[in-house]
């Protein structure tokens, strides 16, 4: 049989930062197509079970329209079951909009729940203050099964004492755990569990933000050739990007601006490109952010420049400089102030010396 791992969707998040109010309506849309693209190729693949590890939804406050279309999805699909384990985002309301819960809506509690499919056992709980230490004592996993466990939360090898959502690792080992679904952190990862099996976050359907970078899909799991293979599926609409444009010895805005036409060449239209800025610059060169900010913004569906160039300069490259602009930069330099800050402090007041307008 063929199963998909999926999570962390948070359909209904809000995504205002550094989008337009258009473009947060449009991803929030996006997610949600995604998810019905996700089912739909589910049904095009004869794949017979969805697992949702947690973080359906973003908020408790879901719109009726999100919470109609996911209904709608499920029910339109007796042929999948959809098990369903709830996050530390997710709350019960969505339940609360179906008349007679599916039998093909399969869900999860504070105690181990299981699912047989012939010879694959899916388990699966919902971690809380009460449990989150102590539910490992109370899995029993029968050795001749293929068992895929469901949970949401920080891996951990450790127990968690504060955070409910940790996930003790080391006291999941030698548990006959073939494949480990976990949910919880926003990017594709797997690992060695012990000799038998392996965790995997299968990662968010949908990057949201700059901090959610890379391509996002969804794991695909394949139980018929006698062990439980896996394959990581990209699927997003769009892909969020951070690239480094190395911009030493760049005296020029249209010199940084070449650079980043570069590498910024590479990549489609329809991503969200985050680029940084690094390397050595000296302390005469420019780079006007909001010029190369408007000039790429146009070129990609959301665009992003974060300078973290380092100046290269010494204090005995000014040290009998009697220059206003020679005693402004030994002061800065004599002061106790971080790399960023400084380069900040020494830009701005050779701005300020030059006559230029400071940016606000």
């Amino acid at each position: 049989m063929k199963i998909i791992h999926c999570g962390d969707i948070h359909l209904d998040s809000t995504m205002k930062t550094n989008l337009t109010n258009e473009q947060a309506i449009e991803r929030k849309n996006e997610i949600l197509l995604t998810f019905t693209r996700m089912v739909a190729y589910a049904e095009e693949n004869e794949i017979s079970v969805i697992m949702i590890a947690g973080d359906l939804f973003d908020t408790k406050n879901v719109s009726v329209k999100t919470k109609n279309v996911v209904k709608d999805c499920i029910l339109s699909h007796p042929a999948i079951d959809f098990l369903y384990l709830k996050g530390n985002h997710d709350a019960s309301s969505f339940l609360n909009e179906l008349d007679v819960i599916p039998e093909h809506l399969k869900m999860f509690s504070d105690t181990w729940t299981s699912y047989r499919y012939d010879d694959v056992l899916i388990s699966g709980v919902e971690l809380d203050e009460r449990n989150s230490n102590t539910i490992y004592q109370t899995l029993m996993l029968n050795p001749s099964d293929k068992n895929i466990v469901m949970m949401h939360g920080q891996e951990s090898q450790y127990a968690g004492r504060d955070k409910t959502e940790t996930i003790h690792l080391t006291a999941l080992k030698n548990k006959n755990v073939d494949y480990l679904a976990l949910g919880h952190i926003h990017t594709y990862k797997e690992g060695a569990l012990d000799n038998r099996g392996i965790y995997c976050y299968c990662g968010c359907l949908e990057g949201r933000g700059y901090d959610e970078c890379g391509p996002k899909g969804f794991v695909v799991l394949d139980t018929t050739n006698g062990k439980i293979a896996h394959e990581f599926l990209p699927f997003s609409r769009r892909i969020i990007r951070e690239v480094e444009v190395i911009v030493t010895g760049l005296m020029t805005t249209n010199q940084v601006d070449e650079a980043i036409a570069i590498t910024a060449g590479q990549y489609s239209e329809d991503d969200l490109l985050k680029v940084i800025l690094v390397g050595e610059v000296s302390v005469e060169s420019e780079r006007n952010l909001s010029f190369l900010t408007k000039k790429y913004a146009d070129k990609f569906y959301a665009f992003k420049i974060v300078d973290q160039t380092k100046l290269a300069i010494k204090m005995e490259d000014y040290r009998y400089d009697a220059t206003l602009k020679g005693e402004f930069i030994r002061f800065v330099l004599e002061q106790d102030f971080s790399e960023q800050d400084r380069k900040e402090v020494i830009e701005t007041g050779l701005k300020a010396l030059a006559g230029e307008e400071l940016e606000a």
